[in-house]
């Protein structure tokens, strides 16, 4: 009489591979993280610009082709573009890499501005339809937004407050072998009285 259990773990065996395939073929696609800054500058004239930064990381395994970023989300009547372009487009970007787009725009209102996230389309080799990832989004600017003045010593404070310990420690440490280093007055006195 045969025993059945090691045909049925066989079949348990066989039916797990069939149903992890498909999981192990989808984990061979590229997956793209991207993240996006925006930061603002004050002209002399009074202008304001915001310079715009998007980072495209393919953390996937695969290469991801037509790699195409539209930022659509910068309204013509309240900005003029500057430097660059608010779209931009790459052959290809590898697994494990990086692309980095930047554009500046000019602000011709005063006010907040909430930003949407920037749309990435891609193709992978396997699928027709181009695939759709979207960026961070980015945090309210409050644009041409009146600002108090930096008082003078603002920055000493700013730089105290954080490397404040770090300077109080290197001082002691230079105090102390300063004086273990430099010898003594009165045992300088001593040594000259000796010599007579």
């Amino acid at each position: 009489m045969a025993n059945p259990i090691p045909r049925s773990a066989f079949f348990a065996v066989l039916a797990l591979l069939l149903l992890a395939s498909p999981c192990l073929a989808a984990s061979d696609v590229p997956f793209i993280v991207a993240h996006k800054k925006a930061s603002l500058k004050r002209l002399k004239s009074g202008a304001e610009r915001v310079l715009v930064s998007v980072d495209i990381y393919n953390q996937g395994s695969s290469i991801a082709y037509d790699v195409s970023l539209s930022d659509d989300s910068w309204s013509q009547e309240l900005f003029d573009v500057v430097n660059g372009n608010t779209s931009q487009s790459w052959e290809r970007l590898d697994a494990g890499g990086l692309i980095s787009h930047s554009f500046e725009l000019e602000a011709k209102e005063k006010g907040m501005f909430f930003g949407a996230p920037a749309i990435i389309k891609f193709r992978i080799p396997t699928k027709a339809p181009l695939q759709v990832a979207y960026s961070t989004p980015i945090l309210p600017l409050d644009i041409l937004a009146e600002r108090p003045p930096e008082k003078k010593f603002e920055w000493a404070k700013r730089l105290l407050a954080k490397y404040g310990s770090l300077i109080s420690v290197i001082t002691i440490v230079v105090l102390f072998v300063y004086l273990v280093a430099t010898p003594s007055k009165s045992s300088a006195a001593k040594g000259s009285k000796k010599r007579r």
